[in-house]
């Protein structure tokens, strides 16, 4: 890798392997980048370690760089992916996790790293980081998400609005979004929008991924 990568925002999938059934994740992810999709967050919290680090190899060999793919949680399986010389582009941290300063000390200036941010202070802590330590915020939950049963409370749009309005940094709106919801989070600010069941969860992927991207550029 080169540098990094530019943030470009739009509908965003975080993977889910059980909604994504028999088509599998891998499968589905090259449905979705088909369809459009640009960001792919890969998402398991109940791999194995072994199985993480396979899951995240094969989608990379699938997507190449048609797509920027970003690892949950997992900052060994990126490095490991990395060290493989699979096309992995940075990790994405929650507020439980290692903190952004040490992920960017560990995965290097050449990497990507997303954090939640559930409130106001989460993002002010951020804003205290030194410059470039994150790149973007996933702002969540929108609404309640059955993919995620620990979410905080709901923000609901006029939450996020709020939230989006103290950075600069681009802010993806995550949890329980719908195709409705696109248009209306990106007046409110948004940079992207995170897709979970609306594309992991569709009999078709594709189609799903072109109709949530026709609906983010209204």
């Amino acid at each position: 890798m080169t540098g990094r990568p530019t943030f470009t925002g739009g509908v965003y999938l975080v993977t889910d392997t059980v909604l994504c059934g028999e088509l599998g994740v891998v499968d589905t992810v090259r449905a979705a980048v088909a369809g459009g999709v640009r960001l792919v967050q890969i998402r398991d919290k109940t791999a194995s370690d072994t199985d993480f680090y396979d899951l995240v190899m094969r989608t990379a060999n699938a997507v190449g760089d048609r797509a920027l793919l970003l690892v949950n949680d997992r900052v060994d399986a990126f490095l490991a992916a990395r060290s493989a010389g699979a096309a992995v582009h940075g990790v994405h941290v929650g507020q439980g996790d290692m903190s952004p300063l040490q992920v960017r000390r560990i995965v290097g200036a050449d990497a990507v790293i997303g954090l939640t941010a559930h409130t106001a202070a989460h993002i002010m802590d951020a804003h205290r980081l030194p410059e470039s330590t994150v790149d973007y915020f996933g702002v969540g939950a929108i609404r309640p998400s059955a993919t995620k049963p620990d979410h905080p409370r709901p923000l609901g749009v006029v939450g996020f609005r709020a939230l989006a309005s103290l950075t600069s940094l681009p802010c993806v709106a995550i949890g329980g979004i719908t195709l409705a919801d696109m248009p209306i989070l990106r007046r409110a600010g948004a940079a992207g929008a995170a897709a979970v069941s609306a594309i992991c969860g569709a009999p078709d992927p594709r189609a799903n991924t072109e109709a949530l991207i026709a609906a983010w550029d209204e």
